[in-house]
């Protein structure tokens, strides 16, 4: 192999370790398997935010005529359907719920979410949208299992239904009792089928990454392109350097 190659494949290997690593999550969280290319779902996901999520949580950082661009919306598109408490396109998604009365209701306000789907990433905000569960002792009647004591109201139910927490029981080598969660079992049914319902989360999921970072597609495109430049002159230097030192004696 030659030098110039053994160059190139340590750096593709390099990257795609990189790539490996940067994509990696936690062990027990669902794969949400979005796709951030997928214009229609990004589609329904903005829908399903306007109309389930943005009561209560804001998305400050992302105007609607930059979701409308790449969301292939018109200006109308985004009045009629997006648009609800908002007058032009030029404004960012904020709530109508005071902070007064988010405070008095939910103990503290619910978090903005321009910045989630980078911060908790979107495997999280897929298996938090499936894991609420009922639980007598929460003022709000449920709970979630990726974030217990959460102020945050189940308001998917009505699609989704209500759904018991599974554990199982065992004792370890001291006698102590571990409960170990197993999964959930539904307790009263929604709307959607569970195929149906996961295709709701994983639409909404995929619009709060896209919001998360906008410019997300056209920068890996770039960056594709950067990279294939680079790779490209690599070799090119590298042939260079064994031409011009070739009759040079080590």
């Amino acid at each position: 192999m030659g030098k110039s190659m053994k160059v190139l494949f340590a750096v593709t290997a390099t990257f795609v370790c990189m790539s490996a690593f940067a994509s990696g999550g936690g062990e027990d969280l669902e794969k949400s398997e979005i796709d951030p290319g997928n214009i229609n779902s990004l589609q329904r996901g903005a829908r399903n935010f306007m109309n389930y999520c943005s009561g209560c949580h804001s998305a400050k950082y992302v105007r609607f005529n930059t979701i409308g661009k790449y969301l292939e919306l018109s200006d109308k598109q985004l009045i009629d359907n997006l648009m609800f408490n908002a007058e032009k396109t030029f404004e960012t998604i904020n709530v109508s719920m005071r902070s007064g009365d988010a405070r008095k209701w939910f103990g503290t306000l619910p978090p903005d979410m321009s910045l989630m789907g980078r911060s908790i990433g979107a495997d999280y905000i897929f298996n938090f949208l499936k894991g609420f569960y009922i639980d007598p002792d929460s003022p709000t009647g449920v709970d979630n299992h990726f974030l217990p004591g959460t102020s945050m109201p189940h308001v998917l139910w009505e699609l989704q239904g209500y759904q018991n927490a599974i554990y199982d029981s065992h004792e370890d080598a001291e006698g102590n009792v571990i409960r170990e969660f197993a999964g959930m079992e539904p307790a009263t049914a929604g709307l959607m089928s569970a195929d149906e319902y996961d295709e709701f989360v994983r639409d909404t999921t995929n619009f709060l990454a896209y919001i998360a970072e906008p410019i997300r597609s056209e920068r890996r495109k770039l960056g594709v392109w950067v990279m294939m430049y680079l790779i490209f002159f690599l070799i090119i230097a590298s042939m260079l350097k064994n031409q011009i030192w070739k009759d040079v004696k080590k």
